[in-house]
């Protein structure tokens, strides 16, 4: 499994997964989603931080919105890392700013469920019942980084962040799995709200905070958000479109 699980490449799995801009990946097991990566060591304060292998734009907000602890940021930036890895593809779920993309997501409606409802009974779902936990989204994402806090340091009597990559994994699968208990959510919910989340801050509008400088869309060809296609629509060749953020509609 260890050697199947290395043979797969980012470049493999976006060429097979047929993932287009702001679909979200179903089912799987993590072979074909955790790779390998340089892991990055950052300082542990709550400012605003820059985002490596990535020029920022000017109209995204860099600083953290919901997670009030710098430590459990960085842990949730290497898990994303591992799902959405950099590669000589490009830049990896860190290099996208899917970490504050989904910070950021926290910190409004999706973290609070403020538009679903949430009264129970509450019972246990199947995986095709969709939420059935009584806890919001921010709630189980800040359990979760704490549960792989707690794993690596008994496992490994190491952070999260310190710990290599394969060890990472480790616990990343057995969250997948179901093999690690967590509180009023299952391990195996946690980690499919944490991989589609990572998606979709890598293909999100950069308006989002994530898919920096359209870094993910200039990985699939995907043209973003054009005023008009009326000068290519009845070209036969392929068109290679420079992609366009909403942002870029505001001025």
């Amino acid at each position: 499994m260890a050697d199947l699980k290395k043979s797969v490449t980012r470049r493999d799995f976006l060429k097979t997964s047929g993932i287009a801009a702001g679909t979200l990946v179903g089912g799987g097991i993590i072979g074909g989603l955790v790779g390998y990566n340089v892991k990055k060591d950052g300082p542990a304060t709550t400012t605003t931080t820059e985002v490596p292998h990535a020029t920022s734009d000017a109209n995204v907000n860099r600083g953290l919105m919901f997670f009030q602890n710098r430590h459990d940021f960085d842990v949730l930036s290497q898990a994303t890392e591992r799902i959405f890895p950099e590669d000589d593809l490009g830049p990896g779920a860190i290099g996208l700013g899917v970490p504050y993309f989904i910070d950021n997501q926290l910190a409004g409606n999706y973290g609070s469920n403020s538009k679903e409802y949430m009264q129970g009974p509450f019972f246990p779902g199947t995986p095709t019942q969709g939420y059935q936990s009584i806890l919001t989204r921010s709630e189980i994402f800040l359990q979760g980084v704490h549960v792989m806090e707690i794993e690596a340091k008994k496992r490994f009597d190491k952070s999260f962040t310190d710990i290599e990559p394969e060890q990472m994994d480790q616990i990343l699968t057995d969250l997948q799995k179901d093999e690690i208990e967590m509180r009023g959510v299952t391990a195996g919910f946690f980690f499919r709200l944490l991989r589609s989340a990572t998606i979709e801050g890598a293909y999100s509008d950069p308006l989002y905070n994530g898919n920096v400088n359209m870094e993910g869309w200039k990985m699939k060809g995907f043209p973003g958000h054009q005023m008009s296609y009326l000068n290519v629509i009845e070209e036969e060749k392929f068109q290679k479109i420079e992609p366009k953020s909403l942002s870029s509609m505001q001025h």
